[in-house]
């Protein structure tokens, strides 16, 4: 299968560069894979979508402030995206520019925390300053939103429901419920349920190989707390339909379906995959030759889904993590 297959072309002018005021007036394409048809919406009618004893399924994973800016004692700039940490004071880092140099310090913030570049993709910081860190990071807007983070994003760039810190990217299809929003769902008899996936390098890692079979993804820690749990194995006894909020609840779910509970999943979907739990999926839409793009290919198919961004482009939807919304059932 070739990477190729999932490219396409998008205006530079449709990729999302600001939230909208209210969550709820994003755009909404209705994918409907028994007529091979797609119809336009509107999120804040989301719930007509949905039928008594659906379970719907979000991820309350919470992003870190974890994108740096700090100066050598030179004073050159330098931009840290902590990635993952690894013990008490010591933290995997993408680090720009690429050459800085190993055992170089770089100072943070109006105290000057410094940090040391332990190897070409690690800081270390002293023990007594690991822990406040994040107190002084941005938030870690993706590279195609061309602007610096501003208080806004704050808000807008977690879902009102995030619970549970551990992401260096947010769960985007999440974005577009309010509190709300949530609670006309739950009134209207659809069980909703939580789970956790901390959004990694693993879902941005480019797909660099013409043979995507190929591709590597790296791992990401996801948890289904029991509770969620009982709710999905009710759903599943009584063949109601399991609704995954974004690629990570779905990527989650598949690996519980695989019998894990808790762990590590490097879960890759592409076409051709057989989907054990997922009935419908909410998500946005995505960069081509991305493993997202082709996980939501697979579980459209992939005709209809090219398809639907073409009919997406054509009809303006605003794209990527900060634009419209679809819907697949």
């Amino acid at each position: 299968m070739k990477l190729s297959n999932f490219d396409y072309g998008l205006p530079k002018e449709l990729i999302a560069q600001y939230p909208l005021k209210e969550r709820e007036g994003a755009r909404l394409m209705v994918v409907k894979r028994s007529s091979n048809t797609a119809e336009d919406g509107i999120f804040k009618d989301f719930s007509a979508y949905l039928k008594k004893g659906d379970l719907l399924v979000l991820n309350d994973t919470r992003v870190l402030t974890c994108r740096l800016i700090g100066h050598k004692a030179t004073g050159g700039k330098v931009e840290i995206l902590l990635t993952k940490r690894k013990s008490g004071s010591t933290f995997d880092a993408l680090v720009q520019p690429s050459r800085t140099k190993i055992g170089e310090k770089v100072f943070f913030g109006k105290n000057k925390i410094a940090g040391v570049i332990t190897n070409r993709r690690e800081i270390s910081f002293k023990p007594k300053d690991a822990g406040t860190i994040y107190e002084l990071g941005q938030v870690p807007l993706p590279p195609y939103i061309r602007r610096e983070p501003e208080e806004l994003d704050k808000d807008y760039y977690q879902t009102v429901y995030a619970n549970k810190e551990g992401a260096i990217a947010s769960p985007t299809a999440g974005l577009h419920f309010t509190e709300e929003l949530l609670k006309k769902i739950e009134l209207s008899g659809v069980n909703i349920a939580h789970l956790t996936l901390h959004v990694g390098l693993g879902t941005f890692k480019p797909v660099t190989s013409e043979d995507i079979t190929k591709h590597k993804m790296e791992p990401e820690f996801f948890q289904i707390p029991k509770s969620s749990q009982e709710k999905i194995e009710i759903a599943r006894k009584n063949k109601s339909r399991i609704i995954a909020v974004g690629t990570t609840t779905l990527r989650a779910l598949e690996a519980y379906a695989d019998g894990l509970k808790e762990g590590w999943t490097n879960l890759f979907i592409y076409p051709g995959y057989k989907f054990k739990l997922v009935d419908c999926l909410l998500t946005n839409f995505h960069l081509p030759k991305t493993t997202l793009f082709m996980l939501t290919c697979a579980f459209g198919g992939e005709k209809l889904i090219k398809q639907a961004y073409q009919e997406a482009v054509y009809k303006q939807y605003r794209f990527y993590s900060y634009g419209d919304a679809m819907l697949i059932i």
